[in-house]
């Protein structure tokens, strides 16, 4: 099961990421800009998600995404870690939440990490 050091492990091992406690819990952001939280005493991750995708994404899994009531006008979309198949997963996850965020002097240095899907 993938836990708080698993999401801290991935997100610092992302370009110009740092971990700043906010809101009592830890976040991670790309060059200033959040892209992950680690609330519900860290059972879960909060990541950035564009609000269609977040939709279909909370109604086709509904066990593992759903959307806090306080985010609902935002694109962003929580993540039970519990339910994560594996590492593979999670990092794809906070990849693509980076990728959101990054600058794009950032996604243009680093081509092997993508470019968002919206991008």
């Amino acid at each position: 099961m993938q836990d708080a050091e698993d999401v801290r492990r991935i997100c610092l091992s992302l370009p110009d990421t740092t971990e700043k406690i906010a809101w009592s819990m830890p976040t991670f952001r790309v060059a200033g800009k959040m892209f992950a939280t680690l609330p519900e005493e860290e059972t879960s991750i909060a990541v950035r998600c564009p609000k269609e995708e977040r939709d279909e994404l909370v109604l086709a899994e509904p066990g593992k995404f759903w959307i806090a009531d306080h985010e609902a006008g935002f694109a962003w979309v929580r993540v039970r870690l519990a339910s994560l198949e594996d590492s593979d997963e999670l990092r794809d996850i906070l990849a693509d939440s980076w990728r959101q965020a990054a600058p794009t002097r950032l996604l243009q240095s680093y081509p092997e990490l993508g470019l968002p899907a919206d991008g």
